[in-house]
């Protein structure tokens, strides 16, 4: 079925102002006027964060709901997924966030404004208790997209966790996934083929 409502869930420090999620906001507006859009700003806190997403889209239909996530966005994504049944699309996903945001416990600064937050000690528990299962219950919904050149992940345990997916795997690029134009067409078809 194809999809008519979509999620978009940015990354850590990052925000619905980053250029892939206004990429995707405006290839949507564009090419499939009918489905509906929703990226939120995502709180610090990880419990919260998935609680306001599975509020937001409580009234959404699974089977045609899609959530599409960016690096500590696409584990959320992962999270959703498995939740509510729905598809997503992982761009560089956070495997393990509970261990690489541990690093990062104290004030951050967000990438497109001048805020700042506080990421708390206990927020690396809330991640460590929202790990989803391994192996998916259904790994066929979900489409990851993989940059061997990702500066801050390990494209290695990307590939790993998503083994029973279907997958492209970038030869280069980087974590931000900079080309990512050029991939939109395979988002845009595991996304919207009927």
């Amino acid at each position: 079925m194809s999809v008519d409502h979509l999620l978009y869930l940015h990354g850590f420090r990052s925000s619905p102002q980053s250029t892939k999620a206004r990429f995707v906001a405006e290839r949507v507006a564009r090419d499939h006027p009918q489905v509906v859009w929703h990226c939120p700003q995502l709180p610090p806190s990880p419990r919260q964060a998935i609680e306001g997403i599975l509020r937001d889209i409580a009234h959404w239909p699974a089977a045609s709901t899609a959530a599409v996530g960016s690096s500590l966005g696409g584990f959320y994504a992962t999270v959703v997924a498995e939740r509510i049944g729905c598809q997503a699309v992982l761009l560089n996903p956070a495997i393990f966030p509970a261990r690489d945001l541990a690093a990062h416990v104290g004030e951050q600064k967000a990438w497109h404004s001048d805020d700042a937050f506080d990421f708390r000690a206990e927020y690396v528990d809330e991640l460590r208790a929202l790990m989803p299962p391994s192996p998916l219950s259904r790994p066929e919904r979900t489409f990851a997209i993989i940059a061997t050149g990702d500066e801050v992940l390990s494209w290695r345990e990307m590939q790993a966790r998503y083994a029973g997916s279907p997958m492209r795997v970038i030869e280069g690029s980087d974590h931000a996934i900079s080309d990512f134009a050029e991939h939109w067409p395979a988002v845009e078809a595991f996304l919207f083929a009927s």
